[in-house]
């Protein structure tokens, strides 16, 4: 009996798959190009910067003590972290969805059909002996397991699996990429702190220069060797270096608060140390080669880990053509009195169906979902291949400013050194009269630049080596 049962719910769903049978819409597709540069330049060394780790890249401990709290007190890692966990237990839900539903079920219930009604008319007209009327009112007990499972023919359901999957993996690749931005942006801040200390003791030393001018004009004036015009200027010189080491206060404190934010801590003091930022020497940057930033930058590997997921999406929609052939099964008891569901088999109650079902008329909002899968799979493509071309001109551009940051140092150094014999120069000139004071003040004006400007020029070449550290994929690996 169960075979031939069988037998025909087979034979139904084969007349239902040939008439569900379809060709499903054509796609437009996108291949995806992962081809790279064979170098950066003329170098083939495969040695790569990226494989250090940050505690090691990086020297300075109190920079070191500064990222290693912000890796666990950063606020925007720490909703990444949970955004992590939220794509983990969705795997888990796509899991269970091709894996068979058991539910335990357990029910009481009374009915009085009306007198008028199909099954109270039915009950009155038949003939039942004396002492085995139907209860009325109808009392139902039920108690038993009930199983539904959606046989995943075509994969639809794994595929959605492996997507979430995929997905998951790809917010891990994101958490890593914020943990290379986080080390960057904590590190340039860093720098930027240290270089704007040497500018405010560069500008208490200026001051200090241009006090002492301004007392030998003064000299001079009481000599009548100059005018009222020149102590002013002098004056007015001063008062404007006074008032620059002020707006140097104002950016240290808002870059401490940008720290202390960043490590996920309210405003305080951060320890550094200033004294040798002129001496800082860069680390020597091996970049490797460019393959090898598909490996070592999170986002390249987020971007591929998405692009599968995507692929799988387009499988999923498309499956949506196909039959569906769900499977329902039940056994439990069943009783209209308490005391009848121990008697058995007469309480047992089972049963076993089969429903196979498939569009067939009107089938848009499944196309629908299938182009629209289909457009963010080429999405996918093109973000893929706009991620590694961005990270080839990362590096490429970081490559580029550290060597000519390197020549830039080297030149603005010998300016400063030359301005601050020319200080001493214009000074001597001046108290014999062989030197206007504007020569002294544009003299002074200038030596300050130099000096901000080769500051500038050190923080931007440590900048660049932590650029360059981010570029080619590093600081996440620990």
């Amino acid at each position: 009996m169960y075979k031939r049962i069988l037998y025909q719910c087979l034979g139904a769903a084969c007349i239902t798959l040939m008439v569900a049978a379809c060709k499903t819409p054509a796609l437009v597709e996108k291949s995806v190009n992962r081809d790279v540069p064979a170098r950066y330049n003329d170098a083939q060394d495969t040695t790569n910067t990226a494989n250090i780790v940050w505690k090691d890249y990086f020297t300075d401990p109190y920079l070191n003590a500064l990222i290693d709290t912000a890796l666990s007190n950063n606020q925007e890692l720490n909703i990444t972290l949970q955004e992590i966990e939220i794509t983990r237990n969705e795997v888990r839900v796509r899991k269970g969805e091709y894996l068979p539903f058991v539910d335990l079920r357990a029910g009481a219930g009374v009915e009085k059909p009306g007198r008028y009604t199909v099954m109270g008319a039915t009950e009155a007209t038949t003939d039942i002996e004396p002492g085995k009327e139907m209860p009325d009112p109808i009392q139902d007990y039920v108690l038993g397991a009930f199983a539904h499972w959606e046989v995943d023919i075509w994969h639809k359901l794994r595929n959605a699996r492996q997507a979430a999957a995929e997905r998951y993996l790809a917010t891990v690749e994101g958490k890593n990429f914020m943990v290379t931005n986080l080390v960057s942006e904590i590190a340039n801040a860093y720098y930027e702190l240290l270089a704007l200390d040497n500018q405010l003791d560069i500008v208490r030393q200026n001051i200090e220069i241009q006090s002492n001018a301004l007392e030998i004009v003064r000299l001079q004036k009481e000599a009548t060797r100059v005018t009222e015009l020149a102590v002013r200027r002098f004056e007015a010189q001063v008062y404007k270096t006074r008032s620059l080491q002020f707006d140097i206060q104002q950016e240290i404190t808002e870059t401490e608060n940008w720290i202390n934010f960043l490590v996920g801590r309210f405003p305080q003091p951060v320890d550094r140390s200033s004294q040798n930022f002129s001496e800082l020497v860069p680390k020597r940057i091996q970049a490797g080669i460019p393959s090898q930033l598909l490996e070592n930058r999170p986002d390249i590997q987020q971007a591929e880990l998405e692009l599968a997921a995507a692929r799988l999406d387009v499988k999923v929609a498309k499956a949506n053509f196909y039959p569906s052939l769900d499977i329902s099964a039940g056994v439990g008891l069943q009783a209209f009195n308490p005391s009848f569901l121990v008697k058995t088999p007469e309480s047992m109650l089972y049963s076993l169906a089969g429903d196979l079902a498939a569009p067939l008329i009107n089938r848009n909002a499944i196309k629908a979902t299938y182009y629209s899968a289909n457009a963010r799979q080429i999405q996918a493509v093109y973000d893929y291949e706009r991620t590694v071309l961005n990270a080839y001109m990362e590096v490429a551009n970081q490559l580029a400013k550290i060597n000519n940051l390197e020549n830039s140092y080297d030149l603005k150094a010998q300016q400063v050194q030359a301005l601050n014999e020319s200080i001493e120069i214009s000074n001597d000139l001046f108290r014999s009269a062989r030197a206007d004071y504007m020569e002294v003040l544009m003299t002074q004006r200038d030596a300050l630049e130099s000096k901000f400007e080769l500051i500038e020029t050190k923080r931007q070449q440590m900048n660049a080596m932590v650029n360059i550290y981010q570029a080619l994929g590093g600081g996440w690996n620990e």
